[in-house]
């Protein structure tokens, strides 16, 4: 049995910010990496699109998200920057949808040009707000089980 697989070497890097009351969707892509400075341009298409209303971002704990440059522009931005513990992607909702967009552009397809596969991706991002708006409205909840201090230790 063969399985057809993509030769070489290529990446598509998206960067993204989800509206949790809205879930509209904002993000950034390259074929680099993402960087710092790829985290402000985030910043500044947030502010603008966003500006006045109180911004809150939701991080993990990447090194160029947390870097000084990041943090003063959201500063003079007046974006709240919130971290999240250490090894938590299951705290951070931008997860489930990163989930999803693997699962409808991804999984068990084989795309014969990087172009085809960085389309494929494009195309699911573009639909978050439209066809996939019932699929992230039923994914992007605040459905999280809480425990309190007792009732771990009982456990």
């Amino acid at each position: 049995m063969f399985v057809r697989t993509p030769s070489g070497r290529k990446r598509l890097n998206v960067l993204g910010a989800l509206d949790f009351v809205t879930k509209e969707l904002i993000s950034i892509s390259n074929t680099t990496y993402i960087t710092s400075e790829t985290v402000c341009e985030l910043l500044r298409t947030l502010h603008a699109r966003h500006s006045p209303l109180p911004i809150t971002l939701v991080l993990d704990n990447a090194r160029y998200q947390r870097c000084r440059l990041v943090q003063d522009l959201a500063e003079q931005l007046g974006i709240e920057l919130m971290f999240l513990p250490s090894y938590s992607p299951n705290l951070n909702l931008i997860e489930r949808l990163w989930k999803f967009v693997k699962k409808r552009a991804l999984n068990g397809k084989f795309y014969e040009t990087f172009d085809a596969f960085r389309d494929a991706i494009q195309n699911t991002l573009e639909n978050v707000n439209g066809t996939h708006k019932n699929d992230i409205e039923s994914l992007i909840t605040r459905n999280f089980q809480l425990f309190d201090h007792e009732t771990f230790l009982a456990a």
